[in-house]
């Protein structure tokens, strides 16, 4: 998931400079979206496992 976050932000990153403004702020908000999904996926998984009582 953070990898797709990280490919997004490149490519909005890349599209920005070379001028295209509509791609790079469709992937930069693609990129918002992902990152935020991982970080409730984290943050889930996270307290799942501190309700296990499992050690990372």
């Amino acid at each position: 998931m953070l990898s797709w976050t990280i490919t997004f932000l490149i490519l909005a990153i890349i599209a920005g400079i070379l001028g295209f403004a509509g791609i790079a702020g469709a992937a930069a908000t693609i990129a918002q979206v992902l990152f935020a999904i991982f970080l409730v996926l984290m943050v889930v998984s996270a307290a799942s496992r501190a309700v296990s009582g499992k050690m990372p």
